[in-house]
């Protein structure tokens, strides 16, 4: 294993499928439904950091004729994925948890906060783990929110079990799992949104307008126009444009002014930029200009 985000996730996994297998464990000896289905919960996240993980595996490796761009995006396909899927677990933990205020379970409570004590401990610990792999990573973070997810369902059983144990109180395990799927729903969307915009090749809320300004204040530039500016993945930003100059212009002077702008385009978060040098042809096309309009 070449880097410290594979190894952590390596143990992630590992530690995932272990508590998965000694919640079901759990939820059959103490007859815990609510542990049984944390217990799913977790078998789910478990596949969605085995996504991850392959993907993060995937992106390491050298772009090749066939992937001339690499294959960094593999993971915010991971990402946009695991998205999906806590949308669906929270819409179903939702529908479940509203299914328990007419169809209570009997839970053993002292089983079942035991095994579900050692659970969130160890979704704590997965959920640091990750942390320390890299929030600014898509593939990353959908990962932590998942552990996330396992640690407040976690939090919502422990409470359930302590509240049955000692009160013998039911409705407030399905109130705790209304709480903790409307939070996981709502991060989850954030996450996708951010992962389809990567994949939409999206402006990443740059203000082109700036750029505009900044690219025609070197003199040797007329105009610039047909540009686009995406986030390829979490490591680059890229612009490319078409740009006008005029025709005494020497290859060697255009790459001086092409790394000065790059430079001051570092401000913006943009780290790869790609220019096609024109003299006449689009010098009065706008910045932005539609690929409909040129058929």
């Amino acid at each position: 294993m070449k880097d410290h985000t594979t190894r952590r996730y390596a143990f992630v996994t590992a530690l995932n499928v272990l508590i998965t297998v000694a919640e079901f464990i759990g939820g059959f000896v103490s007859g815990s439904l609510s542990l049984l289905s944390d217990a799913v919960h977790n078998l789910s996240d478990v596949g969605a950091i085995i996504i991850s993980f392959v993907a993060h595996l995937i992106s390491n490796r050298r772009s090749n004729q066939k992937k001339t761009f690499g294959y960094d995006r593999a993971e915010t396909l991971a990402a946009f994925t695991n998205g999906v899927i806590l949308i669906l677990i929270s819409v179903a933990l939702f529908i479940e948890a509203l299914e328990r205020f007419w169809e209570p379970t009997e839970i053993s409570g002292g089983i079942m906060l035991v095994v579900s004590v050692i659970g969130l401990l160890a979704n704590l610990l997965s959920m640091l783990v990750m942390h320390q792999a890299g929030s600014d990573n898509l593939n990353v973070r959908s990962t932590f929110i998942h552990m996330l997810s396992d640690a407040l369902s976690s939090v919502a059983v422990v409470i359930g079990a302590i509240f049955i144990y000692f009160w013998h109180i039911t409705w407030i395990d399905p109130v705790m799992t209304m709480l903790v799927s409307v939070f996981v729903f709502r991060e989850a969307c954030i996450l996708t949104g951010k992962a389809a915009d990567v994949l939409m090749e999206s402006n990443p809320d740059i203000d082109l307008d700036q750029v505009n300004q900044l690219v025609l204040s070197y003199s040797e530039i007329k105009n610039i126009h047909h540009v686009h500016v995406w986030r390829y993945s979490d490591r680059y930003v890229m612009l490319d444009a078409h740009v006008n100059v005029n025709a005494d212009l020497t290859a060697g002077e255009f790459e001086a002014l092409t790394q000065a702008i790059a430079q001051k385009l570092e401000r913006f978060g943009i780290n790869h930029i790609n220019f096609q040098v024109e003299c006449e042809r689009g010098k009065n096309d706008q910045m932005i200009t539609s690929e409909r309009s040129q058929e």
